[in-house]
C-alpha cells in the first residue's frame, strides 16, 4: 500500500486547535506538509491609491503566520512559506514532492473561489485530490435549516430558526501530527518583503494586537475569565475608548487563530460556572451576525462587491476623489468622524460604533460611492474579513440586507449618546500624539 502525502495550504485558518482540515490530515495522512502563501495580489495598490492589505493588517497577518511556524515546530512538523500566485505555486509543490492530496479550508468569496477552482483544474489531469472543510462559522454550513438559495434575506428570521433548529458541533482536538520531510524551509517574510511600507505605533492605540493562536486565546482568558468583563459585555460594547469595552476578538477571528466555536463554548462554560444573562447571550448573537454574513456571500457570490449589492439596487453614487479623501484621512471638519477615521488611519482599529457613523456619513451625507469606503476599511482594518466587511458597507449603504430603506446615522444625536463629554474627539483630534495626517 502506497502512502499518503497530504498538503494543507493554510489561509485564514492559522490554528491547529478546532481545525478540521488540519485535523484530518494528520488522522488521514502518512506524510503531511503544512503550507502558507503570501499571495502579492493581496497586496497591490487599489486604483485610488493605498495598498489592498494595509500594514497593520499585514503586521498581524506576519505574527499570525509565524505563530504557526513556531507551533508547528514545536509539534514535530514544519511550515513550508511560499511567496507568489497559489494557483501555480501549489501545482508546483504537489507535482515535486508527490503530493497525493490537497486539504484546505473552504471559502465563499469570488477570489478565493476562482483562486481554487483554477488550482483544482490543474491537478485533475494528475488525479489529485482537493478536499475543503468548513471551518470559518459557529454554525457548520450542513447544519443551517435551508439549502442555501432560500437562505433568509433578513438576519432576524436566520436567528431564530438557527437557534431553534441547529447546533454547535464539537471542538476538533490538536491531533498527532504526522511527518514532516526532510527540506529547507524559508523564514517567515517582512513587511518590506511584502512591499509595504512599517507604521508606527500610535500611543492611544486601544490594543497592542499581537497574531496568533496563543495571543488569541490568551486575550479570551483574559476577557471573559480573569477580568470578568463578559457578564457586562452587551452594557459596554458601544465603548470608544479603551481596551475593554468590547472583546476584541474580531482580528484573532478573521485570521483563523481562533474559531468561533471556540469562543462559543467558553462564554457556555462561563455560563454554566458564574453568570448567564443578556450579555453572554449577545456574544453569541453578534457570532451568529458573522455566520450570517459569510452565508450570505456563498448565496449571492460577486453581488456583495457590486454596486448595486444584493438588492440590485440603484443609487447615484458620486466618485469624487477630493471629497473621499476628506473622510480617509479625517479632514472632513466633522469632529465624531475625523476622530474615528484618524484611529483608523494611526491603529488599523475602530470601534462598532465608529463603523457604523462613518459609514453611514461617507454614503449618506457625502453620498461617495460606498466600495470606496469598503476597500478604505479592506486595507486599513486588522480585523477585515471580506463578508463582514463589505455586506455590512452593503447594509449601511442601503444595497445589503436590511429591512429599513435608509440606515442614516445622525451624528449630533450619536455625539451626545456615546460621547457627550467629547472625551473621544478630544483624544484623537486633541491629544498630545494628535496631528493632522498628511
Amino acid at each position: 500500500m502506497s502512502s499518503k502525502t497530504i498538503l494543507v495550504w493554510f489561509k485564514n485558518d492559522l490554528r491547529l486547535t478546532d481545525n478540521e482540515t488540519w485535523f484530518r490530515a494528520c488522522e488521514q495522512g502518512d506524510t503531511v506538509i503544512p503550507v502558507y502563501i503570501f499571495d502579492p495580489m493581496q497586496f497591490q495598490k487599489h486604483p485610488l491609491g493605498f495598498p489592498r492589505t494595509g500594514s497593520f493588517r499585514s503586521n498581524f497577518l506576519i505574527e499570525s503566520v509565524a505563530a504557526l511556524k513556531n507551533n508547528l515546530r514545536l509539534a514535530g512538523s514544519d511550515l513550508l512559506i511560499k511567496i507568489g500566485l497559489p494557483e501555480f505555486i501549489i501545482p508546483e509543490l504537489v507535482g515535486n514532492l508527490n503530493v497525493s492530496d490537497v486539504y484546505t479550508s473552504q471559502e465563499v468569496t469570488t477570489e478565493e473561489v476562482g483562486i481554487l477552482e483554477s488550482i483544482k483544474q490543474k491537478l485533475e489531469a494528475n488525479r489529485v485530490d482537493v478536499k475543503e472543510f468548513w471551518t470559518s462559522t459557529l454554525i457548520h454550513y450542513e447544519d443551517i435549516p435551508w439549502p442555501i438559495k432560500r437562505l433568509p434575506d433578513m438576519f432576524t428570521q436566520f436567528r431564530k430558526e438557527v437557534e431553534r433548529e441547529s447546533s454547535v458541533r464539537p471542538l476538533f482536538a490538536l491531533p498527532a501530527v504526522k511527518n514532516f520531510p526532510a527540506m529547507q524551509t524559508d523564514p517567515v517574510p517582512t513587511l518590506e518583503q511584502l512591499g509595504i511600507t512599517p507604521s508606527i505605533t500610535d500611543a492611544r492605540s486601544v490594543i497592542n494586537y499581537s497574531g496568533g493562536e496563543a495571543a488569541a486565546q490568551n486575550r479570551v482568558k483574559d476577557y471573559i475569565w480573569e477580568k470578568d468583563l463578559l457578564r457586562q459585555y452587551k452594557e459596554t460594547r458601544n465603548g470608544l475608548i479603551g481596551e475593554n469595552y468590547s472583546s476584541k476578538f474580531s482580528a484573532a477571528l478573521a485570521h483563523g487563530c481562533i474559531s468561533p466555536k471556540f469562543i462559543y463554548k467558553e462564554v457556555k462554560k462561563y455560563e454554566s460556572q458564574r453568570i448567564k444573562n443578556d450579555s453572554t447571550y449577545w456574544l453569541i448573537f453578534e457570532l451568529l451576525w458573522r455566520d450570517y454574513f459569510r452565508f450570505v456571500a456563498r448565496k449571492f457570490g460577486s453581488k456583495i462587491f457590486q454596486q448595486k449589492g444584493i438588492r440590485d439596487k440603484s443609487f447615484p453614487w458620486k466618485q469624487d476623489v477630493q471629497l473621499f479623501e476628506t473622510w480617509r484621512l479625517g479632514q472632513t471638519g466633522v469632529d465624531f468622524i475625523d476622530a474615528n477615521m484618524r484611529e483608523l488611519l494611526a491603529t488599523g482599529f475602530m470601534s462598532n460604533r465608529g463603523r457604523q457613523n462613518v459609514a453611514s456619513y461617507l454614503t449618506h451625507d457625502l453620498k461617495i460611492d460606498w466600495r470606496w469606503g469598503a476597500a478604505w476599511f479592506e486595507s486599513q482594518l486588522i480585523d477585515y474579513d471580506p463578508c463582514s466587511n463589505w455586506l455590512n458597507w452593503a447594509y449601511v449603504a442601503g444595497v445589503g440586507n436590511d429591512p429599513r430603506e435608509d440606515r442614516y446615522f445622525n451624528i449630533e444625536s450619536q455625539v451626545r449618546k456615546y460621547d457627550p463629554k467629547g472625551e473621544y474627539m478630544n483624544l484623537w483630534l486633541r491629544g498630545s500624539d494628535s496631528k493632522i495626517p498628511g
